[in-house]
């Protein structure tokens, strides 16, 4: 089971504790490995007893504690006798109402200062529906904080300490691409609220695409012990560089099971430069083509030694794919020369590259390999979305509606061309909640009419009804479901 490490409330939790390990001897520094030095297995004593609190010391004052919560002011609520002799005698507990009636949430993660002038990078998840927050440094001085970016696509906020104090101490940005399985990391963040805690591992696999708590899929996996309240915690090399953005782990118990999942600092640093370049969205390029993976058939039939790539399925009419060339049954190897596996590979790479400039692919067409260059550019916006919120008794009430383009497709990573209106967003607790409608389903028609468009879906359900034949296009599967009025 994957589980995200946010903490829902501040929860006090006994670990049981077995005898101490040996205590690493040598306490000098280490050097710092030069540029392009060889790895080498340690070969005596001392080369393994080595001490990581230089890296400790100047990674941990940059991490950071995030104190999220979302108030619901009811300032003309009264309290009845017996929730005010529960809050009188034992206090008010986490995630209840406050004194004045006030209904609060509360979670907590950590966080990384990404810039001297108050930068905090987080995860999305860990201030998700949260309208207030606060960062506490590692010296203990807490700080509000503003909101400044939420990306749900990669599970990644940006926030900002509303009076910055002088003398903060960023964390500079690694390289992931240079790690390999084996080497050493750290991660450092505030497991169970107990305070910042440092664990150290190893990176025990590299581009992992089945984790499923974003989008963009590819993760670096360490056996650093990291649990709840460690989201947004910082995953350092041994230079005290950031390398990654603790994001989740995989556990039945909620646990530490020594497989843990960051984001790689590529995408973090591609998120904080859209916040600081004042963007309220991370722009993302468009390619305007379906790719899909590399079976060991298809290997076979294309001579290749095992399964690599992306293959490109079809293409939109005058896209950046399109207009580059890409045909039809292209093999999509790298690009800017780094290797693609796979589709979510593919999706990361391409990602990184912005929306300026040029993309160069690596392709294989037939048995010719060649080289494709792509125009970088956002997803057009080919009609308006004519935002539509149901409010009307139907099996969409609750659903926002949206009309497609390339923009939307993008955003919510669906198939375009398609007929119908998209499926923006849906509140749980609403009849498009509980009826399983779903973010990115495209409704196509309703009691047999074909609903291009938000107006067209609009008049429909304004209509009282005994009952409703509904048809939906769900990642790319016609679904026909009939509901009661």
């Amino acid at each position: 089971m994957l589980t995200r490490l946010v903490l829902p409330a501040l929860v006090a939790t006994l670990l049981a504790a077995g005898p101490a390990g040996a205590q690493m001897a040598r306490t000098e520094a280490p050097a710092a490995p030069k540029e392009g030095t060889a790895k080498a297995v340690p070969l005596s004593r001392t080369d393994i007893q080595l001490s990581f609190a230089p890296v400790v010391k100047r990674a941990a004052p940059s991490v950071v504690n995030v104190y999220a919560s979302h108030v619901e002011k009811r300032s003309n609520a009264r309290t009845s006798a017996m929730e005010e002799f529960m809050r009188r005698f034992f206090g008010e507990p986490e995630g209840g109402r406050g004194p004045r009636g006030d209904r609060a949430q509360r979670s907590l993660g950590s966080g990384v200062l990404v810039d001297a002038d108050g930068l905090v990078i987080t995860n999305n998840h860990v201030i998700d529906n949260m309208n207030e927050v606060r960062i506490a440094l590692s010296d203990r001085r807490e700080f509000e904080a503003t909101i400044v970016m939420r990306d749900t696509r990669t599970d990644l906020a940006v926030l900002k300490l509303k009076e910055a104090p002088k003398g903060l101490v960023p964390m500079p940005f690694g390289d992931a691409d240079a790690l390999e399985v084996g080497d050493f990391v750290m991660a450092i963040g505030n497991p169970f609220g107990v305070g910042q805690t440092v664990t150290q591992g190893i990176v025990s696999a590299l581009a992992r695409t089945q984790v499923g708590s974003a989008d963009y899929q590819y993760f670096i996996q360490t056996d650093a012990a990291i649990n709840p309240g460690n989201s947004g915690g910082a995953l350092v090399d041994l230079r005290g560089q950031l390398v990654g953005i603790n994001t989740a782990i995989y556990s039945q118990s909620g646990g530490s099971h020594g497989i843990g999942f960051a984001i790689p600092v590529g995408m973090v640093k591609a998120v904080v430069d859209a916040a600081r370049d004042g963007a309220s969205v991370v722009r993302r390029p468009w390619l305007g083509a379906r790719i899909q993976s590399v079976t060991p058939d298809i290997a076979d039939s294309m001579g290749l030694d095992h399964p690599t790539g992306v293959l490109v399925a079809s293409l939109q009419p005058k896209s950046p794919a399109d207009e580059a060339g890409l045909k039809r049954g292209d093999l999509i190897l790298t690009v800017d020369n780094q290797e693609v596996a796979d589709p979510e590979a593919f999706g990361y790479r391409f990602a990184l590259k912005g929306v300026q400039g040029q993309a160069r692919f690596g392709i294989l067409r037939g048995t010719n390999r060649q080289t494709v260059t792509v125009k970088l550019a956002p997803a057009p916006e080919t009609r308006p979305r004519d935002v539509l919120k149901v409010r009307t008794r139907s099996p969409f009430q609750g659903a926002t509606l949206v009309n497609t383009s390339p923009a939307v497709a993008e955003e919510l990573q669906v198939d375009f061309p398609a007929e119908g209106v998209a499926v923006q967003a849906v509140d749980e607790n609403s009849i498009a909640g509980r009826l399983g409608f779903q973010k990115g389903d495209i409704v196509v028609a309703v009691n047999g009419v074909p609903v291009p468009t938000t107006k067209d879906l609009d008049r429909v359900t304004r209509n009282t009804l005994n009952s409703w034949e509904v048809v939906i296009n769900r990642n790319g599967e016609i679904m026909t479901s009939v509901f009661g009025g």
